[in-house]
């Protein structure tokens, strides 16, 4: 079987990292575009560069988006990811360099070169993507499939704008955008990712029996863990890596429902947050397939590949 080919929208990120690094285990990376989001630009790009010199790859990256597309500067998760979006660690500066290109643009010709060929993983504030979409709104229909970890589809969001997902939050207006310009994409939202959490006690024998990898993501994910014990997250939720499954491979979805998906942009509570018609009473194309649940154990063994821990 090919591998899946992806082009990988991210703003790394302890999550982001762990979604990589699946990435890299199971698929080809075409590059990597890079958004603020987590931490601030500088950070992630740096933080990219940082998963390239680890992965001994020649993945390109290009930066992006420093800022959301309208209302700036956006409240960060740097309390959850550490300072620098890898907990604080102290990494030498990489090796790996961005390319001069900007990632919208980059994004536009990589897909323009290799129609109907990538996977585009937006694990990120969607900003890049919506001004790709604003410079060539033919962008979708150059895109194998369009799958996004954003959104909270039943409102129990994980910002301060209580229904709002981060990466949604961080840039609705981007989300917006993006949401209405594709026809079709598979949602992976925050709600799901709770769901799909690890059992702290078996992730923790994943690192123990892995290699460099599983090295570099303990110690990068430790101020992340400690944030959500305190903050009753149980186990270890991952979820740019559930998106990540699903781009690597689709038949992992057990159950999802097709529905049309909208972004509140206005609304003084509500700003961010993700509306489904659930009940399909307003008529409008079912953009989103939502993913709800997937096949755990395949999940799993997806995470423990990409740590190097051996099959059981």
């Amino acid at each position: 079987m090919s591998r899946p080919q992806l082009l990988i929208d991210t703003d790394p990120g302890v999550d982001d990292a762990l979604a990589i690094l699946m990435a890299h285990a199971d698929a080809d990376i075409a590059a990597l575009s890079i958004a603020a989001g987590n931490v601030g630009l500088a950070h992630t790009v740096r933080n990219a560069c940082t998963l390239v010199d680890l992965l001994g790859s020649a993945t390109p990256v290009f930066a992006g988006c420093a800022t959301p597309l309208v209302r700036a500067p956006a409240e960060d998760a740097a309390f959850v990811h550490g300072a620098d979006g890898f907990g604080d660690i102290g990494f030498p500066v990489a090796k790996a360099v961005a390319a001069d290109e900007s990632a919208a643009q980059a994004l536009l010709r990589l897909t323009r070169e290799r129609p109907g060929e990538l996977t585009l993983v937006a694990l990120a504030p969607l900003t890049n993507l919506a001004l790709a979409l604003r410079l060539d709104p033919a962008l979708p229909q150059r895109v194998a499939r369009l799958v996004v970890m954003g959104g909270a589809v039943t409102g129990h969001g994980n910002t301060g704008m209580i229904p709002a997902e981060f990466n949604v939050g961080f840039d609705p207006e981007a989300a917006h955008v993006v949401f209405e310009a594709f026809p079709s994409f598979d949602l992976i939202d925050w709600e799901a990712t709770l769901r799909h959490a690890f059992d702290e006690e078996t992730f923790d024998a994943w690192l123990q029996a892995g290699d460099h990898r599983a090295d570099f993501y303990g110690r990068i994910a430790g101020t992340a863990r400690a944030f959500n014990r305190k903050h009753d997250r149980r186990g270890i939720i991952a979820a740019d890596a559930l998106a990540m499954a699903v781009a690597i491979d689709p038949t992992i979805i057990t159950r999802s429902e097709k529905r049309a998906v909208a972004v509140e942009l206005d609304g003084r509570l509500t700003r961010g947050a993700t509306v489904v018609d659930w009940a399909r009473r307003l008529g409008a194309p079912a953009n989103a397939n939502i993913v709800l649940e997937v096949d755990q154990a395949r999940f799993g063994a997806m995470v423990r590949r990409a740590l190097g821990a051996p099959e059981r």
